[in-house]
């Protein structure tokens, strides 16, 4: 019986990749990165739906974070991220400096101004809100060491406080380049 349960073994360790000797050895082989497809995920046409909430004032902040995404991000106007961002804004990202000014600089120096687009033209996945915060999630498209594409997600973290955005999270390392989420678009 134990000869066939490890026949067995061995034939589905062989179908999934794996190997008996690795597995006997307590050791595991994952695929190679080239053999995982690069999928991208279905991405949401409705971006109303995304932000409509049952609960009026998560609406109201997630609206907040679309518009401001989509008027200071997308569309590079850093002269009006006042409207949207707090004069005492706290931000996590490590390549920009704090406060309203801080961002402002951040996005003249990071992008051009574009005309404001209706909607978010970057591969947004989803709008989660939860009490004062706000996370946008978006598709990222990037190429591997051997030039494979693949697809990630981007977050960012926004916390509300009076109206206004007061503090931001992303995934930036203070390694990486300054970047313009446009080259994230789907459509370029």
């Amino acid at each position: 019986m134990r000869m066939i349960l490890a026949g067995i073994a061995a034939i589905l360790l062989t179908a999934c990749g794996g190997d008996a000797a690795d597995d006997a050895a307590g050791e595991t082989s994952a695929p190679a990165a080239s053999a995982i497809p690069p999928l991208a995920p279905e991405l949401p046409q409705d971006h109303a739906a995304l932000i409509a909430s049952d609960d009026p004032q998560l609406q109201a902040n997630k609206q907040l974070v679309y518009d401001m995404y989509r008027i200071v991000l997308q569309a590079g106007l850093a002269d009006r991220a006042g409207e949207f961002i707090r004069e005492d804004y706290i931000q996590h990202n490590p390549n920009a400096d704090q406060g309203l000014a801080g961002v402002q600089e951040y996005i003249r120096n990071t992008r051009p101004e574009r005309e404001i687009e209706d909607r978010l033209e970057l591969p947004l996945i989803h709008i989660m809100a939860e009490g004062d915060y706000v996370t946008l999630a978006f598709l990222r498209e990037a190429e591997d060491a051997d030039g494979n594409t693949y697809y990630t997600t981007w977050f960012d973290l926004f916390r509300i406080e009076d109206g206004k955005i007061a503090e931001h999270w992303d995934p930036m390392l203070r390694t990486d380049a300054q970047i313009d989420p446009n080259d994230q678009r789907l459509d370029d």
